[in-house]
């Protein structure tokens, strides 16, 4: 888990939490440091964003905006290829957004009122296994 500053945005440490996943394989093995697609909303179409998940080979399943859509086929043939992404993976972002709001719940996360980013990213790490241990 990376705390990022409250008024950047998250996809400037996209790099970053790619670099520090490591996924168990089922069996013996290394961990994957990979993952094979990258759900994302919305915010997270930019051209950056779709550049470094394709330098990695990392499926994109991020839909796109209707005023990036509008600028592409203002721009004609050089607007490039319209964005596909497979919406029946999309649906199941909905976990990720509903696990959100869980950790939400507690008001401190909600409001950083933690002065200390190591704080911060102690409640919330606190938050995520008291809901894991929930289920």
């Amino acid at each position: 888990m990376i705390v990022a500053p409250g008024q950047g945005h998250d996809g400037k440490m996209l790099a970053d939490l790619l670099d520090e996943i490591h996924v168990p394989r089922l069996g013996a093995g290394r961990p994957r440091t990979t993952p094979v697609k990258v759900l994302g909303d919305k915010a997270y179409s930019s051209r950056a964003t779709r550049v470094l998940l394709r330098k990695r080979g990392i499926v994109a399943v991020i839909p796109e905006p209707r005023d990036q859509r509008a600028n592409r086929a203002r721009r004609g043939s050089r607007g490039g290829r319209p964005v596909t992404y497979d919406h029946d993976t999309y649906k199941g972002r909905n976990v990720v957004e509903r696990s959100f709001a869980a950790l939400k719940q507690w008001r401190g996360l909600a409001t950083r009122y933690d002065k200390l980013a190591i704080v911060y990213r102690a409640a919330a790490v606190l938050a995520a296994v008291i809901a894991w241990l929930r289920t």
